[in-house]
């Protein structure tokens, strides 16, 4: 091809790259990219800090955390804040109440004041058929006054309900945001369920060279092996850890060997479904690891 086709922009199909490009250049338009394998977290690496773990725990739910600093942070934060939130809380139901007493105060005074109005336009004299007329031409003047009266309160009424956005006293206000009432459960900030410190379960990994000390460990890739099979543990082999002893082993280990007697077997005791926990991983960069790899950002869309 030559270069007059290749810089051709006379085309009268716009391209899917094409689009994209001036998507990105005009700064509108929700953006998305699929993430690498350098973009998602190691399997044993903490789901706040995204750094290897020194002292892992992991959730019912089989999410893992650092035990030492992030994860207990989170908790002791939230508790700590969680007095201040119920003191708003309670701040803005009593304004509330004492603003519902006061509008029903208003409301009755108004029911009180119209009654007044009506009882006061009643005619309890006697009729004089020699001055009717007068008394008709007085009726007359009073129902226009009346009338006047109620256009007046009507466009007052008018004024008030809409407000003008050019006079700086009449523009309207935005009402405060509803606070809602907080939970007492702390909850956990990958799968957002309430969770507790007595759930959560030490991991023992197996290291791949027990002669290796912990700085020489991180700085290679294959750093854990199964306990059992001895297999090199990755983001691509599917692991759980056994809650009596914390130990990480394969999902294969798990299908072939512990559940047809479903004891541990590193302390021997016996197992139940719940004592083993799939471990979360990240993906591995192909589309089949079962994890979304795709980012999006959502930016101003424009709109005729």
């Amino acid at each position: 091809m030559t270069r007059h086709g290749k810089n051709c922009t006379a085309g009268a199909v716009y391209t899917y790259h094409e689009k994209k490009k001036d998507t990105a250049a005009s700064g509108y338009g929700t953006q998305s990219i699929r993430l690498g394998k350098d973009a998602i977290k190691d399997f044993d690496c903490c789901c706040l800090s995204l750094q290897p773990c020194q002292d892992p725990v992991v959730t019912p739910d089989g999410y893992l955390y650092e035990k030492r600093r992030p994860f207990l942070n989170t908790f002791f934060t939230r508790r700590q804040k969680l007095p201040k939130k119920l003191k708003a809380y309670e701040k803005q139901k009593q304004a509330q109440k004492s603003s519902s007493q006061l509008e029903s105060k208003s409301e009755e005074r108004e029911r009180v004041e119209r009654f007044k109005t009506r009882e006061n336009s009643i005619v309890s004299k006697p009729i004089n058929p020699f001055t009717s007329g007068q008394s008709k031409g007085g009726e007359k003047s009073r129902t226009d006054s009346s009338s006047a009266e109620s256009s007046t309160i009507s466009a007052a009424t008018s004024s008030q309900s809409l407000p003008s956005f050019w006079v700086p006293s009449l523009t309207p206000e935005a009402k405060p945001t509803m606070l809602k009432k907080p939970s007492k459960a702390v909850l956990c900030p990958m799968s957002g369920r309430p969770i507790k410190m007595n759930e959560l379960i030490t991991v023992r990994f197996t290291p791949l060279d027990s002669s290796l000390d912990r700085v020489a460990l991180l700085t290679r890739q294959d750093r854990y092996v199964c306990a059992v099979t001895r297999d090199v543990l990755g983001n691509s082999v599917p692991c759980a850890v056994l809650r009596p002893s914390g130990t990480v082993v394969t999902q294969e280990c798990v299908e072939k060997l512990i559940k047809k007697d479903m004891i541990d077997p590193v302390t021997g005791d016996k197992l139940s479904d719940k004592d083993i926990v799939p471990l979360q991983r990240g993906g591995t960069g192909f589309a089949a690891s079962g994890v979304d790899l795709r980012a999006k950002e959502a930016r101003p869309v424009m709109q005729v």
